[in-house]
């Protein structure tokens, strides 16, 4: 038998078949230790998928039906009595016509056995309360129709579009629903004689909030977004770009310098409250700026991204290889124009996927907007910078917070809204580095 030189655990010399033995022994333990790791690692990755699958089958499964909207159509009588007495046909008296009057006498026609006030009252429940001002604008826009009988499509209310998605149950007592049995059974009659319809719901995407579910939309608050994010990118794009520039190309290294890169990596792990916290202080007290304003919102949300963009900025120039700065100095270029010909276009794609990165953030953001009061209700869509507004992440908020069932619906739908617009941002993002970056 083969000896080797390394004494045992005795100070007897092991054979060449032990040491083998060991070695295969370590290496089974080595091998084990790393197909564990790769198995947790799988299995991490499994959960952290399945807990993303489940959030967004519960947010779709909930939102889904937001995108489709019921409607009513019903028989309009343009009853002149109603609308224009005097038959004078202005605008005034058009306006001031009570046009529920025609819808609840269309109802009646239907169902004549709701003769009491309660049913009365109970069947006009089941049409929105924007039917009539559909009438209105029809009747303005052609004063023909005065007189006639038109079939009209008109939106039903929140309830009765619950019920007809199947997000009401018949089955509990009618103590526990919203919708009573006769409404049931007058809406169970108006789809047998073919009144009832599903169709694309257009106005989620084109009014703003509204305190009834099946009239309130995003378009408002994506508007507000828009303006907010609009001044973000334009104040703190160059200014980050330009606070990364000096400080990784110009700046000197020194205690000062130090102490201000301490300070914007600080910065970029501060809670966004905080910062909601600086602009109720700064712009609304001090300033005297608008509240609910995109332009308070766009400046606060300026502060909270500009750390961001600075540090990934800075990256992106510390990327460039040396080589290329020396060179364009050895060719006679002053240090202005080696940064600004030579680096700053190879480090720019980083800076503007850092960029995009910073403002899918802001996009984001609730905490900061609630502090500087864009959690008010706000229903008309914002022309301009300082018109009161809200954001897409606050309506959210707000509609979360709304006890209708119908606006659970509206919720998910805008958070699947909200989602898209960030998985599109970061899919640019990330465009942006495959095509553009350079590997060294």
């Amino acid at each position: 038998m083969n000896k080797i030189g390394d004494p045992g655990a005795a100070g007897r010399p092991i054979s060449a078949d032990q040491a083998m033995a060991r070695v295969n022994a370590s290496l089974r333990k080595r091998y084990g230790a790393e197909r564990r790791f790769r198995v947790y690692g799988i299995a991490s990755v499994t959960v952290g998928l399945a807990f993303l699958a489940l959030m967004m089958i519960s947010i779709v499964g909930k939102g889904y039906s937001a995108f489709q909207q019921t409607y009513v159509d019903l028989d309009i009588y343009f009853d002149p009595e109603v609308i224009d007495p005097d038959g004078l046909r202005d605008q005034e008296s058009l306006m001031r016509a009570n046009y529920n009057t025609l819808i609840k006498d269309s109802l009646l026609f239907l169902f004549p056995e709701a003769s009491g006030r309660r049913d009365r009252r109970a069947l006009g429940a089941l049409i929105s309360n924007s039917a009539a001002f559909d009438l209105q604008d029809m009747v303005i826009t052609d004063p023909l129709l005065i007189g006639q009988t038109r079939r009209v499509s008109v939106l039903a209310s929140a309830d009765a579009d619950m019920l007809n998605k199947g997000k009401i149950s018949r089955t509990v007592p009618e103590s526990e629903r919203r919708v009573s049995d006769q409404q049931i059974a007058w809406l169970e009659t108006l789809r047998d004689r073919g009144r009832f319809e599903k169709r694309f719901n257009t106005s989620f995407f084109t009014h703003g909030d509204s305190r009834d579910p099946e009239l309130s939309g995003i378009w408002g608050a994506t508007k507000g977004s828009f303006y907010m994010l609009l001044i973000t990118l334009a104040l703190s794009f160059p200014v980050g770009i330009g606070a990364a520039i000096y400080l990784e190309e110009f700046a000197p290294k020194n205690p000062v310098t130090d102490f201000i890169e301490i300070n914007i990596n600080n910065l970029a792990a501060v809670p966004s409250i905080v910062f909601g916290l600086l602009g109720l202080g700064v712009f609304l007290n001090f300033f005297s700026m608008p509240r609910s304003a995109p332009m308070v919102g766009g400046l606060v949300l300026t502060l909270m991204t500009l750390p961001t963009i600075i540090i990934s900025a800075r990256a992106s120039l510390k990327s460039v290889p040396p080589s290329i700065r020396e060179a364009a100095l050895g060719m006679g270029a002053s240090q202005m124009q080696s940064t600004f010909h030579h680096v700053l276009p190879l480090a720019m794609p980083g800076m503007l996927t850092g960029t995009i990165i910073g403002m899918a953030r802001a996009l984001g953001e609730t905490a900061p907007l609630l502090m500087i009061g864009m959690v008010a209700f706000i229903v008309d869509i914002p022309q301009g910078l300082f018109d009161p507004s809200t954001a897409l992440p606050v309506q959210i908020y707000l509609w979360a917070d709304a006890p209708e069932r119908a606006f659970v619906e509206r919720t998910s739908a805008a958070i699947m809204v909200l989602l898209g617009f960030l998985v599109l941002m970061n899919l640019s993002a990330i465009i942006l580095r495959k095509r553009y970056e350079r590997r060294w």
